[in-house]
């Protein structure tokens, strides 16, 4: 059974919580230039590190295992630009985001937060490093530079409008930077220039990855906020109910939208048809039940949703350009798709 906690309670018992102890904290960390709060003891272990790096720009750390599945919802907010990257563990949301883990980063602009619940699931050790910037800090970076496009301003700067949001695929490069920033090895005002370099770094990888993606983001279609938590709801289902999933009227109506939206609406979201993405996470599970090695590919193709092993095994060297059956012998898989 989840715990239930608004942001309010969840504050409430954070300030309630003992400040972790010197012997509690890892890799001799300690830095007086960092703020720690603990976890309330009564939800699970773990701990808070916030490093305001420049007037502008900050760090958060976190680090957390609850003792049972908790949910915590958040109100209506305002929200600074962010990157978020997971180096274990995830989040879990009810549809405004997708779930976050170690695959999945966290891109967003400025602007105005949907509310949203954020789930954690007992036992599960979450791991994150979150870049907080006032739009105002980056924008007298950019303000002079031609490179970025109006759809890339657009998206960074939305003032008292809804955030936008991209998830990228947390490439090596970007999940070494984090690795380095959570074990920053300088002290004092060393470590404030250690991770200042290595934040501007990460930062500009993800400035790159938008101005690349402009054109996209220029041009998805002017959904609503309701819309679009719709939406991420129903990529929601698909992604749990992937071997059993509803048909597309069924989908649509439990989401709350029309047929049309929901198909219109995914792809321009998510860059894939309703159909596109069910098979990618049928794909996905099947590679890795495979690669255990202690399923048939009988077994898989059932497990997955597919009654037709022929039809199983066609999508499957689609996805991966190899047949199951060499999966299951252990020819490497390649990642297309």
């Amino acid at each position: 059974m989840s715990l239930i906690l608004t942001e309010s309670d969840w504050e409430e018992l954070c300030q309630q919580a003992p400040n972790p102890q010197p012997d509690e904290r890892i890799d001799n960390l300690i830095d007086n230039l960092e703020e720690w709060a603990g976890v309330p003891e009564q939800l699970g272990c773990g701990y808070h590190r916030s490093l305001e790096l420049t007037p502008g720009l900050w760090l958060d750390f976190y680090q957390y295992k609850f003792h049972q599945d908790l949910m915590v919802k958040a109100p209506v907010h305002e929200h600074p630009i962010q990157i978020g990257i997971h180096l274990s563990g995830h989040i879990y949301f009810d549809g405004v985001h997708p779930s976050l883990g170690e695959t999945c980063g966290y891109f967003s602009g400025s602007g105005m937060s949907p509310a949203y619940v954020e789930k954690y699931r007992g036992g599960e050790q979450v791991t994150i490093v979150s870049v907080n910037i006032e739009p105002e800090w980056l924008d007298s970076f950019l303000r002079e530079d031609q490179q970025y496009s109006s759809g890339t301003r657009k998206f960074l700067f939305k003032h008292n409008d809804w955030e936008a949001s991209v998830y990228p695929t947390v490439t090596p490069a970007m999940r070494l930077l984090v690795q380095q920033i959570w074990n920053a090895p300088y002290r004092g005002a060393a470590k404030c220039l250690y991770l200042q370099a290595k934040v501007f770094e990460l930062l500009a990888m993800h400035l790159d990855l938008l101005s690349g993606q402009s054109d996209q983001v220029q041009h998805l279609p002017r959904l609503k906020p309701e819309t679009i938590a719709r939406l991420y709801y129903a990529k929601e289902i698909l992604t749990t109910q992937f071997e059993h999933p509803p048909s597309l009227l069924e989908l649509a109506k439990q989401v709350g939208l029309s047929d049309r939206t929901l198909r219109r609406g995914f792809q321009g979201l998510f860059g894939t048809t309703v159909i596109g993405y069910l098979t990618q996470q049928r794909m996905q599970r099947a590679k890795q039940l495979l690669q255990e090695g202690e399923w048939t590919v009988a077994e898989v193709a059932r497990t997955v949703g597919y009654g037709h092993l022929g039809h199983f095994a066609a999508a499957f060297k689609r996805q991966f350009g190899v047949n199951p059956r060499e999966c299951l012998m252990g020819k490497g898989v390649g990642g297309r798709g």
